[in-house]
């Protein structure tokens, strides 16, 4: 069997894991603490990452010196891995919350939304200039967004707060996307991961025990099965899965399949809580759906046809 067959395969699994999250997240911080959950979480991600650190642990003492000993100290990249961490941790805050007053369904079309506000902070701070496949990207999906979010709504001043919680992680993760192309391609990835986990665990706990107070940790049942679920499957697993096969595939294969997660969630929220949504709703989701696809892939297939077109001459 090809290996592009299998890698792409492997990241299809890792989506639809992402996607079923929705429902068990939901389902847990409805009977645990929001802070305290996601410090569960993130701590057992730690753990699930503990066997590649120490497998990895003799590469990673040669991290910062490069081959002329002028690499990134280990120290600037663990500060670069923390920053990322903060709108890692804003992003999974944000839609946890969320998930307190919305549907999972929503979460995770609202959530991809993320795909779509990348270019934009990519204007706002760096004054990059819009591929017009984007900007069409962008307005299709905030007619999406406007269908699902207002469907059955008589005010814009009555839309869901959970929507907008949600709204603001996409913002967030959009910020953590944009760092890590910052920062990545001088830096190593598990080292980067580690510390991003490592924060957000860490903002997690803290807040959790100032402000929740949390009656029992760690958490019992259904909150430490998504717990377990999330943290050792969904982050640490889905973290190596994705490393691995990204080398075997191409970036358009890549971000064809996660724009499958928000479809995972809607199945997962049909399958096992019953989530119905309206066709207007539906209509929504397809269009912001289609805004991620034209966003991610348009400037790619444009570049594409012109090389085409190039080598034909």
């Amino acid at each position: 069997m090809p290996r592009r067959f299998l890698a792409d395969l492997a990241l299809l699994v890792v989506t639809a894991i992402w996607g079923l999250t929705f429902v068990m997240v939901r389902d847990a911080v409805h009977a645990y603490p929001v802070f305290a959950f996601l410090a569960t979480r993130f701590a057992l991600a730690l753990v699930g990452l503990v066997p590649v650190l120490l497998w990895r642990r003799h590469h990673l003492r040669s991290v910062g010196r490069g081959p002329t000993g002028r690499g990134v100290r280990l120290r600037r990249q663990l500060a670069a891995g923390a920053l990322i961490g903060v709108a890692l941790f804003a992003g999974y805050a944000f839609q946890t919350m969320g998930l307190l007053f919305t549907t999972p369904a929503k979460a995770g079309f609202i959530t991809g939304l993320s795909v779509v506000i990348v270019p934009l902070l990519g204007v706002i701070f760096w004054r990059e200039r819009l591929h017009p496949a984007v900007i069409g990207g962008v307005a299709v999906a905030l007619v999406g967004l406007g269908l699902l979010s207002l469907s059955g709504v008589r005010s814009p001043m009555a839309v869901n707060p959970g929507d907008l919680l949600v709204l603001a992680c996409a913002v967030s993760f959009a910020g953590q996307i944009v760092l890590v192309g910052r920062f990545a391609p001088r830096m190593n990835a598990l080292v980067l991961t580690t510390a991003q986990i490592a924060t957000v665990a860490l903002l997690s706990a803290g807040i959790s025990l100032v402000w929740e107070h949390p009656p029992v940790w760690p958490p019992r049942g259904q909150p430490l099965f998504a717990a377990l679920f999330t943290g050792l499957l969904a982050t640490a697993l889905a973290f190596g899965v994705q490393t691995a096969a990204q080398r075997f595939t191409t970036a358009t294969h890549a971000a064809l399949i996660f724009a499958a997660e928000p479809v995972f969630a809607a199945l997962g929220s049909y399958l096992l809580i019953g989530e119905v949504l309206s066709l207007s709703q539906w209509l929504g989701c397809g269009l912001i759906l289609a805004g991620m696809l034209l966003a991610e892939l348009g400037p790619g297939l444009r570049r594409r046809r012109r090389m085409t077109a190039v080598e034909s001459v």
